[in-house]
Formats: structure tokens, C-alpha cells, sequence
């Protein structure tokens, strides 16, 4: 059991920023992600839902057109995959997340229905930065 979790803890930590890089913030302070175009953001909202909103090249909003996402995070032996929801701005998770503070998630994004698959990593973890004090999974004060 013990080789386990320090196996999941090792791994969580791999997704995880790298000190002293730091992160670009969306317009709800959510994370951005810089390698799509248009560029999107991973935010959670109040009621644990990831929602997902595209940006133009000022850092606007823009609606969603024909990308999907898909997020899968929570226990690995029991992983959580999450499907969205269009709406006029954003993608919006169907379900919230799982209960906890910090799993590791991949993010696989489709621009287009012709385009290459875009897979993003990394640590969705909610506790609060305490340097920037946005969740640690879009802290921008690269501690």
C-alpha cells in the first residue's frame, strides 16, 4: 500500500508546474493554456465544475465553436471522466468534479474535428497559493 501512494504522489508531482515557471492567467483566473488557438482556460467554479473559456490573442473571450474537451482526473482506480456542455461562452462540465483537493488530470482538447488532439497534464490541485492566492492549479507566482 505504501509503494502505492508514494507512487501516486510521485506521479501528481510530475503534473504539477515547476518552480519558478510561471503560468499565464485566463480572464475568470483560471489556467491557461497556451497550446491550442484559439488559446483556452481551465477554470473551476464555485459549485466544482470545470468550464472551459477560449480567448482571442488580447486575452478576450470568445465563443466556443467546434472544439471538444475531454477531462479525466480523480482517483486513478477510479477515475473521472468529464463531458461538457456548450454554452454561449464557455464549455461547462456535465458533473462536478470528484470530492478532494488535488488528483492528477489530462486535459485532451480537439480544436476542430480534423485536428491533431491536444493532450495537457498537470496537478488540479485546489488548495489556495499562498503567495498569489488563486487555486494551485492556476498559480501565477511561480513560488
Amino acid at each position: 500500500m505504501k509503494a502505492i501512494i508514494l507512487t501516486l504522489l510521485l506521479t501528481a508531482s510530475a503534473f504539477a508546474h515547476a518552480p519558478g515557471e510561471k503560468l499565464e492567467s485566463g480572464p475568470n483566473g483560471g489556467r491557461l493554456i497556451t497550446a491550442t488557438d484559439p488559446r483556452v482556460e481551465f477554470f473551476v467554479t464555485p459549485d466544482r465544475k470545470v468550464q472551459f473559456t477560449f480567448v482571442d490573442a488580447a486575452g478576450n473571450p470568445i465563443a466556443p465553436a467546434g472544439q471538444t474537451i475531454t477531462v479525466t482526473t480523480g482517483e486513478r482506480s477510479a477515475p473521472t471522466k468529464l463531458t461538457f456542455t456548450k454554452t454561449n461562452t464557455t464549455l461547462l462540465a456535465d458533473q462536478p468534479l470528484p470530492s478532494g483537493t488535488a488528483w492528477p488530470a489530462v486535459i485532451q482538447i480537439k480544436v476542430t474535428p480534423d485536428s491533431k488532439t491536444i493532450t495537457e497534464k498537470f496537478t488540479l490541485d485546489l488548495a489556495t497559493c499562498s503567495g498569489c492566492k488563486k487555486p494551485e492549479y492556476a498559480c501565477t507566482c511561480a513560488h
